[in-house]
């Protein structure tokens, strides 16, 4: 193992009371594609993604589908989950399940710490409590319907709570916290996020009930096992028991904790934003471990004016987007669509436009007309290394401005450099008209240093857009004979890129299937 830190990068784990619609695939893959650019940068990453098993909810739907609350999580998991993150092509390094022995036994083993240093208490718990966001509600947070209390989030009533409980003490950290966003404002992002926070703490915090009483579904609080750890409790901690919490530093558990700790990155949704950027954090400063070093609320995903739910019955599955457009469509939609860390809404029309302008159009008629000319014009081989000044210089800013706003989450604005560039290689084409050069002979070197500047272009975008679109990318280097001369596209450094004249003269083109067919408008 490496002793460099890795970039180490988390999703919210997805409580698995239904399959995931396309809300969950959206953080899921921005989460592999900021993954996959830090890869290309050559550094360490670790990239942690799961399912949240436990509370009320997960225990309620199994009871109506007439199975235990472990059997419905399992299938849920191995049928839905899993198979998911696999078709669309989701490269990460680990998936944590709150129900794994790795996980309960380091919560118990935290708790009992936190509890041992003074930092948990028994008392009673009186308030709203929504299911559905398995979530502890002040008053101030409910909206009321034909007389009564309903949670905001999921339009449904709340339920009163009456329990001895054990509680966490919250209050405590909020000093320590709001000094910390005040000294790292980076620390939670977008700034919208943090400013909810920071005004959430000065309004005042309260203690934070940490168990549950009337029901079993969940990890046994260590020293009272007639109680079960408040689900929120439970699963914020999977971010540190997937890679080793508590266990023996000189351990493999140990290791990989010391190599990962802090994470970089945790991804959430705005809605539980909270519990990552008070909670979460209060717990780490209460065990005496380092915060994360940011926190990115991104917006929801809309469906006529609405948040995605599948309780709404508005949740859209992957498949039904993937099917008609395809996987690398999917994943470069919703992320040059929609700025990271705003609202965005879904629409049929919108990714049809794009597919065919952007994709089709710009990016895949670019290496289709390539690959056609150098196999009519140059027997199918990369002609001699040239160089455009234009190009080239154009290149170099394209990467420079591409990696700042990616390693900023600014995934819109990294992928529109890189299509800016594509748009640019275009005109290029445009403008020398190679079809025009073939036809006289004596043109035959202008012609050819036209085709390799070009190659070398695709070359360039090929490596940029693979972490957005690996499968058709690797299907490009492939196409360009780059994997026989260069070696594997993810061995290919972003610092790297803009160097001029890499793909090497004689490499051997091939036609390859149209990158991004043309849809079927009939479905």
């Amino acid at each position: 193992m490496s002793t460099d830190k890795a970039f180490y990068l988390t999703t919210p784990i997805y409580y698995v009371n239904d399959a995931p619609h396309i809300g969950h695939a959206y953080t899921t893959v921005a989460g592999d594609v900021l993954t996959r650019w830090h890869r290309q940068r050559g550094e360490e990453v670790w990239f942690l993604t799961g399912t949240d098993e436990h509370g009320q909810k997960v225990m309620r739907t199994a009871n109506l589908n007439k199975v235990s609350p472990q059997d419905w999580v399992d299938r849920l998991v191995e049928n839905a989950w899993k198979p998911n993150w696999k078709s669309l092509n989701i490269a990460n390094d680990d998936f944590i399940r709150t129900t794994e022995p790795r996980h309960t036994e380091r919560v118990q083993k935290f708790l009992q710490s936190l509890k041992d240093s003074g930092h948990i208490y028994a008392g009673k718990y009186e308030g709203p409590y929504c299911v559905g966001c398995e979530e502890f509600k002040l008053p101030g947070d409910l909206i009321e319907a034909n007389g009564e209390k309903l949670c905001p989030i999921h339009s449904k009533p709340i339920e009163l709570v009456n329990e001895n409980n054990w509680f966490f003490r919250l209050s405590a950290f909020v000093e320590p916290l709001l000094k910390h966003y005040k000294d790292n404002p980076d620390a939670c992002q977008p700034e919208s996020a943090r400013n909810e926070v920071v005004s959430f703490l000065e309004g005042g915090v309260s203690d934070l009930s940490i168990s549950r009483s009337t029901f079993d579904w969940g990890i046994p609080v260590p020293w009272d096992t007639d109680q079960v750890v408040y689900v929120w409790f439970d699963a914020l901690l999977n971010y540190a028991t997937a890679v080793g919490l508590g266990d023996d530093p000189k351990s493999p558990g140990g290791a990989k904790f010391t190599q990962t700790w802090p994470a970089d990155v945790h991804l959430v949704g705005k809605d539980i934003l909270r519990f990552h950027a008070v909670i979460w954090p209060a717990m780490l400063m209460a065990a005496g471990l380092a915060v994360p070093k940011k926190v990115f609320a991104h917006g929801w995903l809309l469906v006529g004016g609405e948040k995605m739910s599948k309780s709404k019955l508005t949740g859209i599955a992957p498949s039904d987007i993937t099917d008609h457009f395809g996987v690398d469509a999917f994943r470069y939609y919703f992320l040059r669509a929609i700025p990271f860390g705003t609202d965005g809404s879904f629409s049929w029309e919108d990714m049809s436009a794009r597919y065919t302008s952007e994709l089709a159009n710009d990016f895949g008629n670019l290496a289709s007309r390539l690959t056609a000319m150098v196999e009519k014009y140059c027997d199918g081989v990369i002609p001699a290394v040239a160089k455009d000044a234009s190009l080239e210089s154009a290149l170099g800013a394209t990467v420079s401005k591409a990696d700042s706003a990616m390693c900023a989450l600014d995934f819109q604005g990294g992928i529109n450099s890189i299509m800016e560039f594509c748009k640019r290689v275009n005109g290029y084409v445009t403008e020398n008209e190679p079809w025009k050069l073939a036809k006289d002979s004596a043109n035959q070197l202008q012609l050819e240093q036209v085709l390799y500047n070009t190659a070398e272009s695709l070359r360039a975008l090929a490596v940029l857009l693979n972490p957005v679109m690996p499968g058709t990318c690797e299907i490009l280097w492939e196409s360009l004979g780059a994997n026989v001369t260069m070696g594997p596209i993810s061995k290919q450094k972003v610092s790297d890129v803009s160097r001029w004249g890499q793909l090497p003269a004689g490499s051997n083109v091939t036609k390859t299937a149209v990158l991004f067919p043309r849809l079927d408008v009939s479905e």
